[in-house]
């Protein structure tokens, strides 16, 4: 199963957490994998490459994704955030929490 974490501040997104696999179908042709891989991928070269906002990622040899956004987040990389979020949302509506489990984490401020 797929396990996804949002860490939020004061209810504003600025990071996640994705881990896991799916199971929904062999390797190759596991399309929930596929999808929440396309959609983390292109967040975080989203963030990367059409933000200012100073972002931390990693992708770790299981193939389980971190990224946080440094500070406080810019408009556009909370459009990101959320369009990554809708689309993880979406596929959990489309293949139940079966296959991915979505969180949501508060974390204090320092």
């Amino acid at each position: 199963m797929i396990k996804a974490v949002f860490y939020t501040k004061k209810d504003e997104l600025f990071g996640f957490r994705c881990s896991g696999h799916a199971l929904y179908g062999s390797r190759g042709k596991d399309v929930v994998c596929a999808g929440v891989s396309a959609l983390l991928i292109n967040t975080v070269n989203s963030l990367e490459k059409l933000t200012e906002d100073s972002v931390i990622s990693e992708v770790d040899e299981n193939g389980d994704v971190r990224c946080k956004v440094m500070g406080r987040p810019s408009r556009e990389a909370l459009l990101l955030l959320k369009a990554l979020r809708l689309g993880l949302i979406s596929i959990y509506e489309t293949y139940e929490d079966r296959y991915i489990q979505i969180y949501f984490r508060e974390v204090s401020h320092d």
